[in-house]
């Protein structure tokens, strides 16, 4: 098991839904080592804290998620996605294509962080319709990349597809009818759902059932 990657993160998607997917995909065997949240009103965090600071010895910046492969132990999810894509030649073929998915990384952290912040505010229920009416400029962009190529980052899947995916599905859950004029990227999200390794692993209880942000959040 100790020459297997091991990915660290929360009993949630979060921000190891890409990576798990990615890996998935990929066909890597890795472990997937998960915390879990205490309960409410605490919110312990004790399962990840109680061995945080093992984890110090090596780690230059100790956080989930974090993955060990082999000599290369690194947080920082958009870090690990690009480590893997580099070690499997996903993150683009030419200087162009690389700087591309670079920027649809940082694009697609961008989404994650209003999604997150809307999930997690007390007054979720109040802010999701002005919420979802700024989004469309992004949505309309995400379209417009998809009717004129298969994939995010052109003709062949990238690492940029899979938070891309993870987050399109979470925007789905949180309104069924947010993607209804957006054809392309709706078939972005059937056409993915179909890839090798992937349409397996989502039909998964275990994946099908997991929450996607943690317990203290309002949407989960």
């Amino acid at each position: 098991m100790d020459d297997i990657p091991e990915l660290g993160y929360w009993n949630t998607r979060g921000r190891a839904a890409a990576i798990r997917l990615l890996l998935t995909y990929l066909g890597e065997k890795f472990k997937d080592t998960q915390y879990e949240l205490g309960d409410a009103p605490d919110y312990s965090r004790e399962e990840w804290s109680s061995v945080k600071p093992k984890f110090a010895e090596f780690l230059d910046f100790p956080n989930l998620p974090y993955y060990l492969d082999g000599d290369i132990k690194i947080t920082q999810s958009n870090a690990i996605l690009k480590h893997i894509a580099r070690k499997y030649q996903l993150d683009g073929e030419t200087e162009k294509e690389m700087a591309i998915v670079d920027m649809l990384l940082n694009q697609a952290m961008d989404l994650r962080n209003g999604i997150v912040r809307l999930c997690y505010d007390p007054d979720y229920e109040n802010l999701k319709v002005a919420y979802f009416e700024s989004l469309t400029p992004t949505l309309a962009l995400c379209e417009k990349r998809l009717t004129s190529n298969t994939w995010f980052g052109g003709e062949k899947v990238t690492v940029a597809d899979f938070p891309f995916y993870e987050l399109l599905d979470q925007l789905t859950r949180m309104k069924p009818d947010v993607l209804s004029v957006y054809p392309k990227t709706t078939e972005f999200l059937g056409r993915f759902r179909e890839l090798k390794n992937v349409k397996e692993y989502l039909a998964r209880d275990e994946v099908k059932n997991m929450p996607i942000n943690n317990k203290m959040a309002i949407f989960k």
